[in-house]
């Protein structure tokens, strides 16, 4: 019985430890990550945010302006590297792409407003143009001839 009891003991002390060091551990994490901003005095609707601009290259971490009444502030903000650069403040969801146009040589597609990122100016609906592909593609029917 006594033994039972040890065990328990001991069991209790080692989680109640573990416990204990994950908090520090995630209380450090924590320490590296952008400092809470005190409230502002303007609304979401009074604010106005500028483009992100990323600190390296043309996606990542980066800052924006954040303009209400006669403030002007730095904001961290990013841009995933996956959106599009011209419409990055943007999400859009996207159409199939169009047949092949022979004179320009281009296919098309439209994409409808998703989301917009701080407030951004997006249009409704956007369109996209890519070159067309050399290779024309065969269906699943076609056969090689010998």
């Amino acid at each position: 019985m006594r033994s039972l009891f040890s065990v328990t003991l001991l069991l209790l002390l080692a989680l109640t430890l573990t416990a204990e060091a994950n908090k520090r551990v995630k209380g450090h994490k924590a320490a590296g990550k952008h400092e809470k901003r005190p409230a502002s005095e303007c609304s979401a609707d009074d604010t106005r945010y500028g483009k992100c601009i990323p600190n390296d290259g043309d996606c990542g971490e980066g800052e924006r302006e954040s303009t209400c009444k006669d403030r002007t502030e730095q904001i961290p903000c990013k841009i995933p590297c996956n959106w599009k650069k011209a419409i990055s403040d943007c999400k859009y969801k996207f159409g199939p792409w169009g047949s092949c146009d022979a004179v320009s040589n281009t296919k098309s597609r439209s994409g409808t407003l998703k989301r917009a990122l701080f407030n951004a100016n997006c249009d409704n609906t956007v369109k996209v143009s890519k070159p067309c592909s050399p290779k024309v593609k065969k269906t699943r029917g076609d056969k090689k001839s010998n």
